[in-house]
């Protein structure tokens, strides 16, 4: 089929998400490798955000894309309720990386049901019903992952799952107690418990976060605020639920992001890296005392596809990847050459207020004052409002780099195989782009 033929059935039949359906115009692409992808034309581009922060080992590895086949000759599908081989093991392989006592899985299709898997088994243990999220935060699209997420693409599906309350974020950029780090004594965990003492302790079953916030802007929480929720949960009987289903798999430099503050929640939920986007999975990795109940009684969840043998073969292949590649130590690596160049670039660029990241996981926040952190894009901008973002990724396409700009932020966060000179490549393109930035820049 002709890249035209793929473009015009494209366009016929059909429906993309997240967008207005007659305006777009997407890439043709025909080829993809490693960080690169190639559209209809031959043009190479350098894949800075990982598709959708999920394609952590790259693409096209040759030793998944075996696996797939491998398990595809042995057996495609079996249903959810019985031992299988690849289950088994990916349980086992994972139980090796998970931190503490998360040694039990609950295999999902991905990153959405993972969530709403972990509320239902939050609300069967506890006996309580209210789960507090962040306003900066996305858990899903689903209806009830969308309703525990934060960001605008939820008010538009309302009303959704009830029982939802949030509170301000770790946001050291935007501070909402308009406090600074670390003379604030972070009054935004602290927030937290306020928020449970004003809905009782006795109606609140846990806390989700996002242990680096993803697509809402990046925000690294300050050392001390996972800990501080970690000691306010505990002590509020509340269990504390860490999504890692972008900031999991290494992108932060280890297994999972929450390890780097040696924080250990009641649940886990994770998908993309799992499989690097190969075949869809997802799952929930349950603490022992949570297992204790769950052991005798009923789960009422599940679906057709969960723990699909093809996707837990994958995931097996997946985890071996990241340690034979070493990838989680290139990570750490590359995130240092982000953070010299982006130091870099705010002292040269006016319309850079902060870059901020860990690992392979960063975002670059525009903005049309330094002084006034006024962004250069408003917050859930559309339409016109929203042209200067959309001109920003129309110009790093055109220099090759392939990334999400989102409002004011521009994401850095490429495969974790990259390599220093393919990095430096992309962060290029970026700095001249931002040039442009600078001229919509008080």
């Amino acid at each position: 089929m002709s890249p035209s033929d793929v473009k015009k059935y494209d366009k016929e039949f059909v429906v993309h998400s997240w967008s207005v359906q007659s305006a777009l115009d997407p890439l043709v692409i025909t080829k993809t490798q490693g960080v690169h992808m190639w559209d209809e034309n031959g043009k190479r581009y350098i894949d800075m955000t990982s598709q959708l922060l999920n394609q952590n080992i790259g693409h096209q590895h040759p030793k998944v894309v075996q696996a797939i086949k491998d398990q595809a000759e042995k057996l495609c599908f079996i249903a959810p309720g019985v031992a299988y081989e690849s289950r088994s093991f990916l349980g086992k392989a994972l139980a090796e990386v998970t931190p503490g006592d998360l040694k039990r899985f609950f295999f999902t299709l991905g990153g959405a049901d993972a969530n709403e898997n972990a509320v239902k088994i939050a609300r069967m243990y506890t006996k309580k019903w209210k789960i507090i999220t962040r306003y900066r935060s996305y858990h899903g699209a689903t209806y009830g992952a969308i309703a525990l997420t934060g960001d605008p693409r939820r008010p538009p599906v309302e009303p959704v799952m009830p029982g939802v309350v949030r509170v301000f974020d770790p946001y050291c950029y935007r501070c909402s107690f308009g406090l600074t780090y670390p003379s604030c004594k972070l009054r935004c965990a602290d927030s937290v418990e306020e928020v449970i003492m004003y809905e009782t302790p006795e109606t609140v079953a846990a806390v989700l976060v996002e242990s680096v916030v993803g697509s809402n802007g990046l925000i690294v929480p300050p050392d001390g605020y996972m800990q501080r929720l970690r000691e306010i949960c505990t002590r509020n009987k509340v269990l504390l639920i860490a999504d890692e289903v972008m900031a999991g798999f290494g992108r932060c430099g280890k297994w999972f992001a929450i390890d780097n503050w040696n924080v250990v929640p009641d649940m886990i939920t994770m998908a993309k890296g799992l499989t690097s986007g190969y075949v869809p999975l997802g799952a929930v990795a349950i603490s022992r005392k949570i297992m204790e109940v769950l052991d005798k009684q009923m789960l009422w969840a599940g679906l057709t596809y969960n723990a699909h043998p093809l996707a837990c073969g994958a995931a097996i292949a997946t985890l071996k990847v990241y340690r034979d590649d070493k990838l989680m130590e290139n990570a750490v690596a590359m995130g240092e050459v982000i953070r010299k160049e982006t130091e870099s670039m705010k002292a040269r660029h006016k319309c850079l207020g902060d870059a901020r990241g860990i690992g392979l996981f960063w975002a670059l926040e525009l903005v049309k004052d330094k002084k006034t952190r006024e962004p250069l894009v408003k917050w859930n901008a559309m339409g016109a409002d929203a042209a200067i973002a959309k001109e920003i990724n129309k110009r790093l396409l055109e220099g090759g780099v392939y990334t999400t700009v989102r409002w004011n932020f521009l994401f850095v966060a490429p495969p974790l195989c990259i390599k220093e000179n393919e990095l430096r490549e992309g962060l290029a393109v970026i700095d001249k782009v931002l040039d442009y930035a600078d001229t919509m820049a008080a």
